[in-house]
Protein backbone atom coordinates (compact mmCIF):
# COMPACT_ATOMS: atom_id res chain seq x y z
CA UNK A 1 0.00 0.00 0.00
CA UNK A 2 1.45 3.33 -1.08
CA UNK A 3 -1.38 5.86 -0.90
CA UNK A 4 -4.43 6.08 1.36
CA UNK A 5 -7.35 8.44 1.83
CA UNK A 6 -9.03 8.71 5.23
CA UNK A 7 -12.39 10.48 5.31
CA UNK A 8 -12.87 11.57 8.92
CA UNK A 9 -9.24 11.50 10.03
CA UNK A 10 -10.02 13.84 12.94
CA UNK A 11 -12.06 11.13 14.66
CA UNK A 12 -10.71 8.51 17.04
CA UNK A 13 -10.64 5.56 14.65
CA UNK A 14 -9.92 7.52 11.47
CA UNK A 15 -7.09 9.39 13.15
CA UNK A 16 -5.58 6.19 14.55
CA UNK A 17 -5.71 4.48 11.16
CA UNK A 18 -4.08 7.49 9.52
CA UNK A 19 -1.33 7.54 12.15
CA UNK A 20 -0.67 3.82 11.83
CA UNK A 21 -0.44 4.04 8.06
CA UNK A 22 1.96 6.96 8.23
CA UNK A 23 4.13 4.95 10.63
CA UNK A 24 4.24 2.27 7.94
CA UNK A 25 5.43 4.74 5.33
CA UNK A 26 2.12 5.15 3.53
CA UNK A 27 1.33 8.55 2.00
CA UNK A 28 -1.93 9.49 3.74
CA UNK A 29 -4.40 12.16 2.69
CA UNK A 30 -6.87 13.05 5.41
CA UNK A 31 -10.11 14.97 5.06
CA UNK A 32 -12.45 15.93 7.88
CA UNK A 33 -15.04 18.43 9.07
CA UNK A 34 -12.80 20.00 11.68
CA UNK A 35 -9.73 20.16 9.47
CA UNK A 36 -11.20 20.90 6.08
CA UNK A 37 -14.82 21.91 6.60
CA UNK A 38 -16.06 18.70 4.99
CA UNK A 39 -19.78 18.07 5.38
CA UNK A 40 -20.37 14.49 4.24
CA UNK A 41 -24.12 15.09 4.20
CA UNK A 42 -23.72 17.71 1.45
CA UNK A 43 -22.86 16.53 -2.04
CA UNK A 44 -21.21 19.78 -3.08
CA UNK A 45 -18.97 19.76 0.00
CA UNK A 46 -17.92 16.16 -0.66
CA UNK A 47 -17.23 16.89 -4.32
CA UNK A 48 -15.12 19.93 -3.47
CA UNK A 49 -13.08 17.98 -0.92
CA UNK A 50 -12.40 15.03 -3.22
CA UNK A 51 -11.94 16.85 -6.52
CA UNK A 52 -8.64 15.94 -8.14
CA UNK A 53 -7.65 13.38 -5.49
CA UNK A 54 -6.59 9.84 -6.20
CA UNK A 55 -6.17 7.19 -7.16
CA UNK A 56 -5.60 5.52 -3.80
CA UNK A 57 -4.76 1.96 -2.76
CA UNK A 58 -7.01 2.32 0.28
CA UNK A 59 -9.96 4.57 1.04
CA UNK A 60 -11.60 4.55 4.46
CA UNK A 61 -14.81 6.36 5.34
CA UNK A 62 -14.57 6.76 9.10
CA UNK A 63 -17.26 9.38 9.63
CA UNK A 64 -20.39 8.85 11.72
CA UNK A 65 -21.93 9.45 15.12
CA UNK A 66 -24.00 7.64 17.69
CA UNK A 67 -25.38 10.87 19.14
CA UNK A 68 -26.31 13.86 16.98
CA UNK A 69 -27.20 17.03 18.81
CA UNK A 70 -29.03 16.11 21.99
CA UNK A 71 -30.52 12.91 20.56
CA UNK A 72 -29.09 9.68 21.88
CA UNK A 73 -30.03 6.11 20.96
CA UNK A 74 -33.67 5.24 21.60
CA UNK A 75 -34.50 2.61 24.18
CA UNK A 76 -38.14 2.22 23.15
CA UNK A 77 -40.49 2.86 20.24
CA UNK A 78 -42.10 5.86 21.92
CA UNK A 79 -38.73 7.65 21.89
CA UNK A 80 -38.48 7.69 18.09
CA UNK A 81 -38.27 11.21 16.66
CA UNK A 82 -38.47 11.84 12.93
CA UNK A 83 -35.95 14.64 12.91
CA UNK A 84 -33.41 12.69 14.94
CA UNK A 85 -33.85 9.65 12.71
CA UNK A 86 -33.38 11.73 9.56
CA UNK A 87 -30.18 13.18 11.02
CA UNK A 88 -28.86 9.67 11.68
CA UNK A 89 -29.55 8.64 8.10
CA UNK A 90 -27.99 11.81 6.73
CA UNK A 91 -24.69 11.29 8.55
CA UNK A 92 -24.37 7.51 8.80
CA UNK A 93 -25.89 6.42 5.47
CA UNK A 94 -26.14 9.34 3.05
CA UNK A 95 -22.64 10.51 3.97
CA UNK A 96 -20.86 7.30 2.92
CA UNK A 97 -23.06 7.15 -0.19
CA UNK A 98 -21.98 10.63 -1.26
CA UNK A 99 -18.33 9.64 -0.85
CA UNK A 100 -18.93 6.41 -2.77
CA UNK A 101 -20.24 8.51 -5.67
CA UNK A 102 -16.59 9.40 -6.29
CA UNK A 103 -15.16 5.90 -5.84
CA UNK A 104 -14.70 5.46 -9.57
CA UNK A 105 -12.13 8.25 -9.58
CA UNK A 106 -10.64 7.49 -6.16
CA UNK A 107 -9.78 3.88 -6.97
CA UNK A 108 -7.34 2.65 -9.64
CA UNK A 109 -8.64 0.41 -12.42
CA UNK A 110 -5.41 -1.50 -13.00
CA UNK A 111 -4.60 -2.93 -9.56
CA UNK A 112 -6.03 -4.03 -6.23
CA UNK A 113 -7.53 -1.34 -4.02
CA UNK A 114 -9.81 -1.39 -0.98
CA UNK A 115 -12.68 0.98 -0.26
CA UNK A 116 -13.97 0.45 3.28
CA UNK A 117 -16.80 2.09 5.20
CA UNK A 118 -16.95 1.87 8.98
CA UNK A 119 -20.44 0.75 9.95
CA UNK A 120 -21.33 -1.23 13.09
CA UNK A 121 -22.44 -4.68 14.12
CA UNK A 122 -25.64 -3.16 15.50
CA UNK A 123 -26.53 -2.46 11.87
CA UNK A 124 -26.85 -6.20 11.32
CA UNK A 125 -30.51 -7.24 11.16
CA UNK A 126 -29.72 -10.90 11.73
CA UNK A 127 -27.52 -10.18 14.77
CA UNK A 128 -30.06 -7.92 16.50
CA UNK A 129 -31.13 -9.66 19.69
CA UNK A 130 -31.46 -6.74 22.10
CA UNK A 131 -33.65 -4.26 20.22
CA UNK A 132 -33.55 -0.52 20.79
CA UNK A 133 -31.30 2.02 19.09
CA UNK A 134 -33.76 2.25 16.18
CA UNK A 135 -32.31 5.18 14.27
CA UNK A 136 -28.64 4.25 14.59
CA UNK A 137 -29.29 0.59 13.75
CA UNK A 138 -31.40 1.47 10.73
CA UNK A 139 -28.89 4.02 9.41
CA UNK A 140 -26.00 1.57 9.70
CA UNK A 141 -28.08 -1.15 8.03
CA UNK A 142 -28.75 1.29 5.19
CA UNK A 143 -25.03 2.02 4.93
CA UNK A 144 -24.35 -1.70 4.62
CA UNK A 145 -26.86 -1.96 1.78
CA UNK A 146 -25.25 1.00 0.01
CA UNK A 147 -21.79 -0.59 0.31
CA UNK A 148 -23.03 -3.94 -0.98
CA UNK A 149 -24.75 -2.33 -3.96
CA UNK A 150 -21.77 -0.11 -4.77
CA UNK A 151 -19.48 -3.15 -4.74
CA UNK A 152 -21.56 -4.74 -7.49
CA UNK A 153 -21.37 -1.67 -9.72
CA UNK A 154 -17.69 -0.93 -9.11
CA UNK A 155 -16.83 -4.57 -9.75
CA UNK A 156 -17.81 -4.05 -13.39
CA UNK A 157 -15.30 -1.27 -13.99
CA UNK A 158 -12.68 -1.84 -11.29
CA UNK A 159 -12.07 -5.57 -11.52
CA UNK A 160 -9.63 -5.74 -8.61
CA UNK A 161 -11.48 -3.38 -6.25
CA UNK A 162 -12.62 -4.63 -2.86
CA UNK A 163 -15.53 -2.65 -1.38
CA UNK A 164 -16.56 -3.62 2.16
CA UNK A 165 -18.27 -2.59 5.38
CA UNK A 166 -16.14 -2.91 8.51
CA UNK A 167 -17.12 -3.19 12.17
CA UNK A 168 -14.20 -1.88 14.26
CA UNK A 169 -15.36 -3.41 17.54
CA UNK A 170 -16.01 -1.28 20.59
CA UNK A 171 -13.42 1.48 20.61
CA UNK A 172 -12.71 3.87 23.46
CA UNK A 173 -13.73 7.29 22.14
CA UNK A 174 -16.02 10.23 22.76
CA UNK A 175 -18.64 8.42 20.68
CA UNK A 176 -18.75 5.38 22.96
CA UNK A 177 -17.80 6.85 26.36
CA UNK A 178 -21.36 6.99 27.73
CA UNK A 179 -22.29 3.53 26.51
CA UNK A 180 -19.35 1.29 27.35
CA UNK A 181 -20.62 0.00 30.69
CA UNK A 182 -18.93 -3.36 31.23
CA UNK A 183 -18.38 -3.98 27.55
CA UNK A 184 -14.72 -4.60 26.67
CA UNK A 185 -13.23 -1.87 24.51
CA UNK A 186 -9.88 -1.22 22.89
CA UNK A 187 -7.84 1.90 22.37
CA UNK A 188 -8.06 3.51 18.92
CA UNK A 189 -4.48 2.54 18.08
CA UNK A 190 -5.26 -1.14 18.66
CA UNK A 191 -8.48 -0.86 16.67
CA UNK A 192 -6.50 0.64 13.78
CA UNK A 193 -4.06 -2.26 13.73
CA UNK A 194 -6.95 -4.74 13.83
CA UNK A 195 -8.76 -3.07 10.94
CA UNK A 196 -5.66 -2.81 8.78
CA UNK A 197 -4.93 -6.49 9.38
CA UNK A 198 -8.39 -7.28 8.02
CA UNK A 199 -7.92 -4.96 5.05
CA UNK A 200 -4.61 -6.59 4.16
CA UNK A 201 -6.26 -10.02 4.05
CA UNK A 202 -9.18 -9.11 1.79
CA UNK A 203 -9.51 -10.41 -1.75
CA UNK A 204 -11.80 -9.52 -4.63
CA UNK A 205 -14.04 -12.42 -3.59
CA UNK A 206 -14.73 -10.53 -0.34
CA UNK A 207 -16.04 -7.42 -2.08
CA UNK A 208 -19.54 -6.41 -1.07
CA UNK A 209 -19.34 -8.13 2.31
CA UNK A 210 -19.40 -7.04 5.96
CA UNK A 211 -16.49 -7.96 8.27
CA UNK A 212 -15.67 -7.38 11.90
CA UNK A 213 -12.31 -6.39 13.36
CA UNK A 214 -11.25 -10.04 13.54
CA UNK A 215 -11.92 -10.62 9.87
CA UNK A 216 -15.05 -12.64 10.57
CA UNK A 217 -17.99 -12.10 8.24
CA UNK A 218 -20.99 -10.40 9.92
CA UNK A 219 -24.47 -11.44 8.82
CA UNK A 220 -26.63 -8.80 7.20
Amino acid sequence: MEKALIIGDSGAVGGAVAAELRDRGVAVTGVSRSGDGLDVTDGASVAAALDGLGPFDFVLVATGALEIGDAGPEKALDQIDGGAMAAQFALNAVGPALVLRHAGDLLPRDRRAVFAVLTARVGSIGDNRLGGWYSYRAAKAAANQIVHTAAIELGRTHKEAVVVSLHPGTVKSDLTAKYLGRHPAVEPAEAAKNLLSVVEGLSVDDSGQFFDWQGERVEW
